[in-house]
């Protein structure tokens, strides 16, 4: 029989101010004016600037707003709501974001890793699900946020689509301090500088996942015929047969018919897009897995790329610029608001986990992702925060990023 649950209830304050006191009091004071009862998660987020004072945070919240299940972390920068309810990105300057929500019919499990315990990638799920503590039957969806210098990131989200395939995964890396390298992570009452915190919610909700990688497609798709490890050796034109080709012989030939905008360009912001899905006929937005060029060896005429590559696969080569950043997620949350209305209920809350190579410097205007989620979504709180790496799903499976935003949004189902 089908339950009756209360609606989801979501909030979202951000604080400017200079002092951890005075930030915790306004953020506080803004969330008990839009929120009543008590909160079954928390989610906070802190600009690095505040990176000394970091073991006093928690001690003042918990104080200030009792929250039984926290996580959140540092950030370069910080997402929130403003009082005018419109989201700010507060990059490079002291600031403080809260949400809490009320999630009835969801259980709420917050946890904490160490890098040293995870499992090998060769244990069973048993092994995964045993070190989270939740059941994969509960059809959990995660938020995660893992150090920067956190080496088993990568294992982590491999394992965590074993043992919870269906499961939405996204989230962020902490930023760390400049001077010292550190970083902080919160769960619950407790400040970690290293590992990752998560929060698995079960049950009655639903997790959405929007990932813009900021980038358009250039040339043609290929056919990786031979390669080894990361380095693509040899592409096929798959409307030329058998025509077997070093991809530096193909990429130059892309070059000379590229606009001057655009070779230009591609002299610093080339990319490779490796296509998720092996059996799709024809790849359109969205498809492709962005990764860096990493260098190419004239000789040979092959091409290392920042991820593993494996015959059979498709590749097609990309450009990233502020124009197509913006293109590339309005498109994106474009297609996100049509589905939005076909659904029974609507989004109640959302998180950004956006690159530090985004925001103002890419844009030169500041809150540009933020307000673009806005004009699509406008009554939807958003809070989150610039990270060193997103987390989010692309073709089924989760990946680390880098350039990109990552949009967790909440609705029940």
């Amino acid at each position: 029989m089908d339950k009756t649950y209360e609606p989801m209830k979501w909030a979202s304050a951000l604080s400017t101010r200079a002092s951890l006191e005075g930030a915790v009091g306004e953020v506080v004071e803004r969330i008990r004016d839009r929120f009543t009862g008590q909160p079954d998660l928390g989610l906070l987020f802190i600009s690095s600037a505040f990176a000394s004072e970091l073991p006093r945070l928690l001690p003042l919240l918990q104080e200030a707003l009792p929250i039984t299940a926290l996580i959140g972390c540092s950030g370069g920068g910080v997402i929130g709501m403003s009082p005018d309810d419109l989201a700010l990105e507060v990059e490079d300057k002291p600031a403080l974001s809260l949400s809490v929500a009320s999630l009835p019919g969801v259980k709420v499990h917050s946890f904490h890793l160490s890098g040293e315990a995870l499992p090998d990638l060769d244990s069973p799920p048993g092994n995964w699900t045993d070190l989270i503590g939740v059941d994969p039957a509960d059809n959990p969806q995660f938020i995660l946020m893992a150090d920067p210098f956190s080496s088993g990131i990568n294992d982590l989200l491999q394992g965590l689509d074993f043992a919870y395939p269906g499961a939405v995964k996204v989230g962020g890396l902490a930023s760390a301090n400049s001077v010292n390298r550190s970083s902080g992570l919160f769960c619950d009452r407790t400040l970690y500088q290293e590992g990752v915190v998560g929060v698995a919610l079960s049950g009655h909700v639903t997790l959405d996942a929007i990932v813009a990688q900021g980038c358009r497609p250039i040339g043609s798709p290929y056919r990786v015929a031979e390669a080894e490890r990361n380095i693509l050796l040899k592409l096929e034109d798959p409307d030329s047969g058998n025509d077997l080709r070093p991809p530096l012989e193909i990429l130059q030939e892309l070059f000379q018919v590229l606009s001057e905008e655009d070779r230009s360009l591609a002299q610093h912001s080339l990319f490779i897009g490796v296509a998720q899905d092996g059996f799709k006929l024809t790849l359109e937005h969205g498809d492709f897995l962005i990764r860096n060029l990493l260098g190419v060896d004239p000789k040979a005429g092959a091409i290392a790329i920042g991820d593993r590559i494996r015959p059979g696969q498709r590749v097609q080569f990309h450009l990233r610029d502020a124009r197509t950043s913006a293109e590339d997620l309005e498109t994106l949350l474009g297609r996100y608001q049509l589905q939005s209305q076909l659904q029974t209920t609507s989004p109640v809350g959302a998180l950004l986990f956006s690159c530090m190579g985004r925001g103002e410097g890419l844009y030169n205007e500041p809150n540009f992702d933020s307000r673009l989620f806005n004009r699509y979504l406008d009554q939807v709180p958003l809070s989150g925060f610039f990270c060193g790496g997103e987390i989010g799903p692309i073709g089924g499976t989760t990946f680390l990023h880098g350039y990109t935003s990552v949009f967790g949004i909440c609705r029940q189902p």
